[in-house]
């Protein structure tokens, strides 16, 4: 398993060894041991699909105390994954990095706390499972504008799939922290 950081501290790329032959392939998804780095203790997983290419989720993140770390990944077809610094005294707030994901590459993205995420279906069908390391709070949710112009996301697709609510979270610039 590789681990590396990315321009964002705290966001890793971690790519994991794949051990194919005829029958298939086998790859650890996740190991405490080979990737020191994350430094979580996960307790739940979350499995989510998107029928249609351009399908946008996102700019999501949980308020204190409910933050959420996360691994994702993708397990059927292919997502453009975002993580948005949004820690007010770190040097890269509202700088976001982004990286596309896929069955075939089996890329994963860490964001630590701190960070929202989202992401965009770059294919039909897209699966994508994720680790995080606190549970899902309804009162503790949130997220910030998917085209927020300070944060300025090129996600590659002007008129996305959204929900009702990402069409009407705030801009960074609104948000209390």
């Amino acid at each position: 398993m590789t681990v590396t950081e990315t321009k964002l501290s705290g966001v890793y790329i971690v790519e994991p060894r794949v051990f194919g032959d005829s029958r298939g392939w086998f790859m650890e998804t996740y190991s405490k041991i080979k990737a020191p780095e994350i430094e979580c203790n996960f307790v739940q997983d979350n499995h989510s699909f998107s029928a249609n290419k351009n399908t946008l989720r996102g700019i999501h993140f949980q308020k204190a105390p409910m933050e959420q770390a996360k691994l994702v990944r993708c397990s059927r077809g292919a997502i453009l994954d975002v993580a948005v610094d949004l820690r007010p005294d770190s040097n890269t707030f509202g700088h976001y990095f982004s990286i596309e994901l896929s069955a075939d590459n089996k890329k994963q993205l860490f964001i630590p706390h701190g960070f929202g995420h989202g992401f965009i279906t770059l294919t039909d069908d897209v699966e994508i499972i994720y680790k995080a390391d606190n549970y899902y709070s309804p009162e503790h949710e949130t997220g910030i504008l998917w085209s927020d112009p300070d944060v300025g996301i090129d996600w590659g697709c002007g008129e996305p799939v959204l929900s009702d609510k990402d069409k009407v979270l705030p801009l960074l610039k609104e948000l209390k922290f």
